[in-house]
């Protein structure tokens, strides 16, 4: 392929396509915002409930791209255990979840995440019936104090939400209109726990001051907190489990467990409020019946890996990821569909792939090898990256570079009145030749405004480490990452396809292209130069 080299004064030995008389400029144009927006259709849809890792809709987003991949003519290069080439590389990560969780009286049995919700680990496999102890406030202080008086080792510690208030409105313990540490902020509530748990409480109940409809809206809150529990791990867990949890429920549920009407309740209430004494350990001990079981399981799931071969250079590999998942469904049932994050490089992903496979059929393929990769686990810790830099395809000592693209379809806050801008992070960390190179492609191409912001070691962000490029940087693969920062439905429901702005996200992948572009087809590979924090 002819090509007219220029110099740059940036790097002594760099040179960049005279972009103007260079074939690679058909190619890029061949990017367009409307097929990235028919991909994204795909990707991006409803009935893919949000690309949930190892997910029914992950997996069908990742036989779309490898479908894709085999249209154009990418190679499988993952090897099958039957010695066959596969597109995918498989791989599985721990997942610990809730099994069966319930609290039980004589009466009724309470059903998790509907009667109440829990915080902390606990591991109860069998269920356990403890006593149950009214604890008033569950507070100690030096002017009143719940704990005087009562034993509650080895029991389930039954406390009522806040703190008391004398009759003209002032908190006891404050004895103004300020709360005090037991109710004045959101770790209130862990203080009592702990509080209780120093005496030796085995399980903490805490009444909600929530009723009807307000209670259902914070256990659905709460439902999609504890979706951490359900986490994922490249790794088995080892999380130390505990008896000390603290579960907050229902009043309705908390006068079947002290087994006394709606009145006695809000009388003893009214009495500490007018007296200014504890009435803990004034009512009889029932009891409780938990079980809260955790299990450990294997979720499968896959990276997605497309070959183009090079020419002269082939064993030398360009790699282009962007992550495949997203978070899935809330807990309130809607559906998180992901369209920028990162649906909008995983359509870059497919769109570059065709563009360098459209070149390569015309006889104008690249002279290094390009591997096209979109990974999964992104959103559970960047667990697919680190399968693959862990167990790479093509060894990472012939991978020149990773170019990372993870939401770019939108625009930041910062940016409301320029569009035509991306953030790079990470271009000068490895490889001062690798920076210079994508300075010079955006000159000669698109012309974007490229915001370093994010690339400072000082950025509270951390940005740098939280997509999938680091994998690659943290064995000293050159990378740059790609984004054009978050906004308001990040993580929400509303990241939809129809907000995406394709015309600037198509001018994003073309600079990406052109940078790729060179990197493929320069005379010397880059060079490791430089090892910033």
């Amino acid at each position: 392929m002819n090509k007219i080299q220029i110099p740059l004064l940036l790097a002594g030995f760099i040179s960049v396509a005279s972009y103007a008389q260079d074939v690679s400029v058909q190619y890029a144009q061949s990017i367009t915002p409307k097929d990235l927006e028919r991909h994204l259709r795909v990707i991006a849809h409803d009935s893919l409930e949000g690309r949930d890792t190892g997910s029914p809709g992950q997996k069908k987003a990742a036989a779309y791209v490898a479908s894709f991949f085999k249209s154009i003519g990418l190679q499988p290069i993952v090897a099958d255990k039957d010695g066959s080439k596969s597109y995918f590389q498989p791989y599985g990560l721990y997942q610990k979840s809730w099994g069966e969780v319930y609290l039980a009286t004589e009466k009724e049995q309470y059903e998790f995440q509907q009667d109440f919700y829990l915080s902390g680990l606990l591991n109860v496999l069998s269920e356990e019936k403890v006593p149950v102890v009214f604890a008033g406030y569950g507070i100690e202080s030096d002017k009143y104090d719940d704990y005087k008086s009562l034993n509650v080792t080895g029991k389930a510690v039954l406390i009522l939400e806040g703190e008391p208030k004398s009759k003209k409105g002032n908190y006891l313990i404050s004895g103004d209109e300020k709360p005090s540490k037991w109710s004045s902020d959101a770790m209130s509530w862990q203080r009592k726990v702990s509080l209780a748990t120093s005496k030796g409480a085995k399980y903490v109940l805490i009444v909600s001051n929530l009723t009807g409809d307000d209670f259902a809206k914070e256990v659905t809150k709460r439902g999609v907190m504890n979706q951490r529990f359900n986490r994922l791990s490249m790794k088995p867990y080892t999380e130390k489990t505990t008896g000390n949890a603290a579960f907050t429920i229902s009043r309705a549920m908390a006068l079947d467990l002290l087994d006394i009407k709606a009145k006695k309740l809000a009388k003893i209430e009214n009495t500490i409020s007018s007296k200014g004494q504890s009435l803990a350990g004034s009512l009889p001990e029932r009891s409780v019946r938990v079980k809260a079981e955790r299990k450990e399981n294997i979720v499968m799931t896959e990276n997605v890996l497309g070959f183009l071969e090079g020419t002269d250079k082939k064993d030398e590999v360009i790699m282009i990821t962007a992550h495949l998942d997203h978070i899935g469904i809330s807990a309130d049932g809607q559906i998180n569909n992901g369209a920028d994050d990162d649906g909008s490089g995983t359509v870059s992903i497919l769109e570059l792939a065709e563009a360098f496979a459209k070149a390569k059929a015309e006889g104008h393929g690249p002279r290094r090898s390009i591997v096209f990769m979109t990974v999964t686990g992104e959103e559970k810790g960047l667990w697919g990256s680190e399968y693959y830099t862990s167990n790479p395809v093509i060894p990472l000592a012939n991978t020149v570079c990773d170019l990372n693209i993870d939401m770019i379809g939108r625009v930041d806050n910062a940016h409301k009145s320029n569009p035509n801008y991306v953030y790079l992070i990470g271009s000068d960390k490895l490889s001062s030749e690798l920076h210079a190179i994508s300075e010079e492609a955006n000159k000669k191409s698109v012309n974007f405004d490229l915001d370093y912001t994010f690339n400072n070691p000082s950025d509270p962000n951390r940005f740098y480490y939280r997509s999938d490029h680091y994998n690659f940087a943290k064995n000293k693969v050159p990378v740059i990452f790609y984004f054009t920062g978050v906004h308001e439905d990040y993580h929400r429901p509303g990241d939809d396809v129809e907000k995406i702005m394709f015309d600037k996200q198509a001018k994003i992948v073309q600079l990406v292209f052109h940078t790729a572009w060179e990197l493929s087809n320069r005379d010397e590979r880059i060079k490791v130069d430089s090892n910033k924090p």
